[in-house]
């Protein structure tokens, strides 16, 4: 199954600002996506600018988008940063979230939904047409994050 390793913002994260140990923080979490990538649990992973550098775009409607400059409130609602990984299980990728190589903040795991969920609700023809896309990306992307 695939999870996704969400990370929490933080105040300084969200003022784009990294911590005085941002160069041992760095190789830790080298070490620690270097450690994900060789058990081949890594799928991808990125760090987020500030919600400042984004938008909001909210549907009121068909058609009808209102589009919100950030920043955001709520920094704790906010996410800095995430890995996508592949295990076997809940535990599995609980035991790696574990690990992940912070001081302080949260991290929040979640299962994707995978095809076996929709069976039965999505037709058939719209499940193929999605895992023909799914193979064309997986064709077309590096197989490890740069």
């Amino acid at each position: 199954m695939r999870y996704l390793m969400i990370v929490k913002a933080t105040p300084m994260s969200e003022r784009g600002e990294f911590p005085p140990n941002a160069e041992k923080m760095f190789a830790d979490m080298a070490a620690f996506n270097n450690e994900m990538i060789a058990a081949g649990v890594m799928l991808d992973a990125a760090g987020l600018k500030p919600s400042s550098a984004g938008k909001r775009i909210r549907f009121e409607g068909r058609g009808k988008a209102i589009l919100t400059d950030g920043p955001f409130a709520e920094t704790k609602e906010l996410i800095a940063g995430y890995w996508v990984i592949q295990c076997k299980d809940m535990d599995e990728a609980l035991s790696w979230a574990c690990r992940a190589p912070f001081e302080d903040g949260e991290v929040e795991l979640r299962p994707f939904h995978e095809p076996e969920d929709f069976e039965g609700l999505v037709p058939d023809e719209v499940m193929a047409q999605e895992q023909g896309w799914r193979a064309e990306q997986a064709r077309k992307s590096p197989k490890a994050p740069a």
